[in-house]
């Protein structure tokens, strides 16, 4: 997932490098981003009876001055020194306002200003101690601003008054966000009530990121409830709280309702437990929901206490799945017992989808390196990810290591055509792009230049794929 980590900027300058630059999460683990709900029309709610904080003394002035002006006079109105950053990016799409120490004040100003921009679809602010006044200024603007679709508070350590204020405005359900980052804010089991609440009954927020808070088993319990009513999450990131055993089960039972497609939950298709405690309880758990839910292509599990025992458990969900395609599995306590386990289970199941398997704390033999071979003689688009082999000569060393890119390079300048012209012939319909899993088929099956797994993730390194797809359009 990951993704949802954005690092301290050295300087303006860099922020104004990474506007010009579309920014997507990395999620990202990538397979399966929910997409932007366009902005779309909406009747403005009346509220005659209640007036908004963000008013400053001419409301006409909303619409009748330029952006930089109404920010100016607002910033006057709170009494804060104007952030000159956002002055020369509020006309971008995206704006990058994390670690700017902004306080509460801070960002009413800038809610103030956003009531009647048009033009920011993306917003980030973690790290700013933006407090309860700031969180509230920001969701009243949200009543306003139909065109934000991407926020971030993470960092700011909302606690259970800034959840209260974040719930109330999500069970309103009247705005055109679609993505909430809400990490690392001291949310704790009554937060946890709250928002699932909220989120029982929104259908709107498709991607969520809850993780680094202080969840535990019973804050699990009302996540697992709400994913069993939610109608609209797409990717859910809930790695680095507490949960254990009891959680576990409860979001794995939630998830167990989307195993019907006559359901009108089947939305999630991205989870992050990492860092988390599920055990080989709860690795039982995900592998009776793997049986039934068909709609999770991704999820993440890593360092979660999950054994050989567990990976068995989890195998037998593969066996029947065929929906996913991303496990993560990494810094759990298994051996090579429990990753043959699991690759046999994929083996054994002809409609596995499954393009990636992260084990990759896991040293391995050449013994199971050939069985590998055999799984992927039948799932050509399958790679796994482990530490290293026992005993690997120094000679295979260098053929599994030989530049993949080299060798293409080789075969066209041999047959007088372009790289590009020899990666768009792997895809039947000759465009740009293909899925992470269709290339690596494609590069394994094709027969003009002999190219290894090992040398095709390499491969899918130096394309630089992004949320599963590869682009040869850099190529050109």
């Amino acid at each position: 997932m990951d993704d949802d980590y954005d690092e301290p900027l050295e300087s303006e300058n860099k922020d104004e490098t990474e506007t010009a630059l579309a920014h997507q999460d990395s999620d990202d683990t990538l397979y399966c981003e929910a997409e932007a709900t366009p902005s779309v029309e909406k009747e403005k709610t009346t509220r005659e009876d209640s007036e908004t904080d963000l008013e400053i003394e001419d409301p006409e002035k909303f619409f009748t001055i330029g952006q930089m002006e109404l920010y100016l006079e607002a910033c006057k109105l709170v009494g804060v020194v104007p952030t000159s950053y956002f002055i020369r990016n509020m006309e971008e799409s995206y704006v990058n306002l994390n670690h700017h120490g902004l306080g509460p004040k801070g960002t009413k100003a800038i809610a103030i200003t956003l009531v009647s921009n048009t033009t920011i679809l993306k917003l980030e602010l973690e790290d700013n101690c933006i407090m309860e006044e700031g969180v509230l200024s920001l969701m009243e603007m949200l009543h306003e601003n139909y065109y934000l679709q991407e926020l971030n508070m993470s960092n700011n350590n909302l606690g259970l008054e800034g959840a209260r204020i974040i719930s109330d405005f999500l069970q309103e359900n009247n705005s055109s966000l679609w993505k909430l980052k809400l990490s690392g804010n001291n949310f704790k089991e009554e937060a946890a009530a709250l928002l699932c609440q909220a989120l029982s009954s929104n259908y709107r927020i498709k991607s969520l990121n809850l993780s680094h808070n202080q969840f535990s088993d019973v804050g699990g319990e009302y996540l697992g409830q709400m994913l069993a009513l939610n109608v609209g999450l797409q990717s859910l990131n809930l790695s680095w709280n507490h949960f254990h055993f009891r959680a576990a089960v409860a979001l794995c039972n939630g998830l167990r309702c989307c195993s019907s497609p006559l359901e009108s939950n089947v939305t999630l298709k991205k989870l992050d437990v990492s860092m988390n405690g599920f055990g080989n309880e709860g690795a039982l758990a995900l592998g009776d929901t793997l049986k039934l839910n068909s709609c999770l292509v991704y999820i993440d599990v890593s360092r979660n206490g999950i054994t050989n025992e567990g990976a068995s458990r989890i195998s037998k969900g593969l066996e029947y799945n065929e929906s996913l395609q991303v496990l993560k599995l990494f810094l759990n306590p298994m051996s090579m017992e429990g990753a043959v386990f699991l690759i046999l289970s994929i083996k054994r199941n002809p409609k596995s989808k499954m393009e990636e398997l992260d084990i990759s704390n896991v040293l391995v033999t050449e013994q199971f390196v050939r069985v590998l071979d055999g799984v992927c003689a039948i799932h050509p688009q399958l790679d796994v990810i482990y530490k290293g082999l026992q005993g690997l000569s120094s000679k295979k060393t260098i053929s599994l290591c030989t530049n993949p890119m080299k060798l293409i390079q080789n075969y066209t300048d041999q047959q007088k055509i372009s790289v590009l012209e020899f990666f768009k012939s792997l895809n039947p319909t000759g465009s740009m792009t293909m899925s992470v899993g269709d290339f690596r088929k494609a590069m394994v099956q094709q027969n003009k230049v002999p190219i290894n797994r090992y040398q095709v993730r390499e491969l899918l390194k130096k394309l630089d794929e992004k949320k599963g797809v590869v682009d040869f359009s850099s190529l050109a």
